[in-house]
């Protein structure tokens, strides 16, 4: 019976392709899948948000304000272990770094991501902030968009490339209906995923980004993420300020970017041991959030308060549920301290098993910064007054924009999110300051750091990313005939007569590779019959001039033939065996057909 339904869902969705193609071109079905996407997108971080909240309701709506809680120290690590219990019974599968997968699925896998990816980081992350994980959602909801995209392009069979552009509509598509800011999600998209813009690409985004927003609007009404009034309007005296906090804002996304790392490659190294991390990761989490609650969950609330404070009284809701309540004299250095140990906290989180993105804690952490930056700034009377809900917002853009090396995706999401279009010109300083201050030590940004490393990761480079689209394995030519060392001539001249190529590996009993004959150096004795049993094959063979290995990037097998200029080279697995050969002019016509495919509109 199961087999007969799943013959028909089958049969009735090969009909529904088959008419899709006769009657719908690839254009037109692009944007109709960019509706769904944005439409699929968006209803993925309504119950995303609505599990949160949810959670969060129930657990701490009953927590008194003046004192603090014994239970930050148990949730935090209930949620952890729920989470990873999640992860390896039901999805079997590993979901975190949602927006590094979603980059290494564009670089390495032609944009195919697994159909559990819909909806398994919705559900694992949704548990993790609910019990106060201190990670944000943005990044599982980035990762579910664009695995949305990827399924339904799969669905009705479109190519690799179509692919790709709608893995960067369901990415545009989360971030546009999370933060109801279309225009972020597009920037997002070219910036961080960096998917190339292009009339054949903009429409595409735009409809997926401009849906989720819409629907978003329908879901949860009109208000804002953050509440945010203006406080004055800019003036030009404020630029050496504006400027100051952008250098700030990117010496702290450097120590964001390698404290989140320093702190990923130690859980790393108790990978095998999933109980020591998860005690690990759960206890520091629950003792940072016993400490400093601010830390628990996404930390929207904090933020806010920041944009909204008028007085003391209001910025100092921030050390309700601490030890340091009642004390308002403390409030700076309790920021300072916030600032800290925010990437441990986020990282604990992961680590220890649960999930969520560095996306709000970028924001979180930048927000903080603002402020304190401020603060200080008008207590020593530095230069002119500048208000601490405004930088408070500038902050919030600069360490975001130098935590992901996006200007502009932070300006346009802090412009988007809190209507503060007339901060535009100190957004625009700040983030670029603090892009331009990061890069001098960080060149890629947080999510595409790791995939750079690896030699992984697709830029804008229309070359670069060829080679980095292209397999390996894709020109390796495994018809090859071998010799061994002390097979004599006459036997050599009869597997010359076999082979296709004008040169035969020399390997031996292991098949390990020891050289190669190059056929149009003994063409000279190939006929002389008197020397077919005095001559052996060790005697006439060369030795390698260049080879590759089965893992090797195509950039470095490009590099290599530049270098050396030969014309096939060997390619070896990591025992040193001889899987085959790769010819230049094969890899080159690859290469050249692929630019033309990549560029095409």
């Amino acid at each position: 019976m199961d087999e007969e339904l799943t013959g028909y869902k089958q049969g009735w969705m090969a009909k529904l392709v088959a008419w899709q193609k006769e009657h719908i071109s690839d254009k037109q079905m692009t944007l109709i899948l960019a509706f769904l996407i944005g439409l699929l997108a968006s209803v993925a971080g309504f119950f995303l948000h609505a599990i949160v909240h949810e959670i969060q309701f129930l657990l701490t709506s009953g927590f008194e304000q003046g004192t603090y809680n014994l239970l930050f120290l148990l949730f935090p690590i209930v949620g952890i272990y729920l989470t990873s219990l999640f992860i390896k019974y039901v999805v079997r599968d590993n979901i975190s770094h949602g927006i590094t997968r979603v980059l290494y699925a564009i670089s390495t896998k032609n944009s195919r991501l697994k159909g559990h990816n819909c909806w398994s980081s919705v559900v694992a992350s949704g548990i993790t902030i609910g019990f106060g994980g201190s990670v944000g959602a943005e990044a599982p909801i980035v990762l579910t968009g664009s695995a949305i995209g990827s399924n339904l392009g799969k669905l009705f069979k479109m190519d690799n490339k179509t692919l790709m552009l709608l893995v960067g509509c369901g990415a545009a598509a989360a971030i546009a209906g999370i933060f109801k800011a279309p225009m972020a999600g597009l920037v997002f998209t070219l910036e961080v995923l960096m998917v190339d813009l292009s009339m054949a690409s903009l429409l595409p985004i735009l409809v997926s980004s401009v849906t989720a927003t819409c629907f978003t609007y329908i879901f949860i009404g009109s208000d804002s993420l953050f509440n945010f009034h203006l406080d004055g309007v800019w003036i030009i005296d404020r630029v050496p300020a504006s400027i100051i906090l952008g250098i700030v804002c990117g010496i702290v996304s450097l120590y964001f970017i390698r404290s989140m790392s320093m702190c990923e490659n130690f859980f790393a190294r108790l990978k095998s041991h999933t109980y020591a991390k998860l005690i690990t990761g759960g206890l520091i989490l629950s003792s940072l959030i016993f400490l400093f609650p601010v830390l628990y969950g996404e930390g929207y609330k904090a933020i806010n308060i920041l944009l909204n404070g008028q007085s003391e009284a209001d910025w100092n809701q921030l050390l309700s549920n601490s030890l340091f309540y009642g004390h308002g004299q403390l409030l700076i250095l309790y920021v300072a301290l916030v600032i800290v140990t925010k990437t441990f906290a986020t990282s604990a989180t992961n680590g220890g098993g649960g999930c969520g993105g560095t996306f709000a804690p970028s924001l979180f952490v930048g927000a903080f910064t603002g402020f304190l930056f401020s603060r200080l700034w008008n207590m020593y009377q530095v230069g002119i007054y500048i208000p601490e809900k405004n930088y408070t917002l500038l902050g919030m853009a600069g360490v975001m924009a130098g935590v992901m090396h996006a200007p502009l995706t932070g300006i346009f999401l802090i412009a988007e999110i809190t209507n503060g279009y007339d901060m535009f010109m100190p957004l625009m300083i700040v983030s670029i300051a603090s892009v331009m201050t990061i890069s001098i030590f960080e060149p890629h940004s947080i999510y595409a750091m790791r995939l750079a490393r690896e030699g992984k990761l697709l830029t804008h480079h229309t070359d670069r990313s060829v080679l980095t689209l292209m397999k390996i394995d894709s020109v390796i030519e495994r018809d090859f005939t071998a010799v061994t060392p002390d097979m004599p001539l006459g036997k050599l001249v009869n597997a010359i007569s076999k082979s296709h190529t004008s040169f035969i590996p020399v390997l031996d009993n292991a098949g390990s590779l020891l050289g190669e004959i190059d056929i149009t150096k003994i063409r000279h004795i190939m006929f002389r019959a008197e020397l077919y049993n005095k001559l052996t094959v060790q005697q006439l063979m060369l030795p390698i001039a260049a080879q590759v290995g089965e893992s090797d990037s195509m950039e470095e097998v490009m590099r290599k033939f530049d270098l050396k200029g030969t014309r096939y080279m060997p390619v070896v697995n990591v025992s040193g065996h001889l899987t085959g050969y790769i010819s230049r002019s094969r890899a080159y016509s690859m290469y050249r057909k692929m630019v033309a495919d990549f560029s095409a509109e």
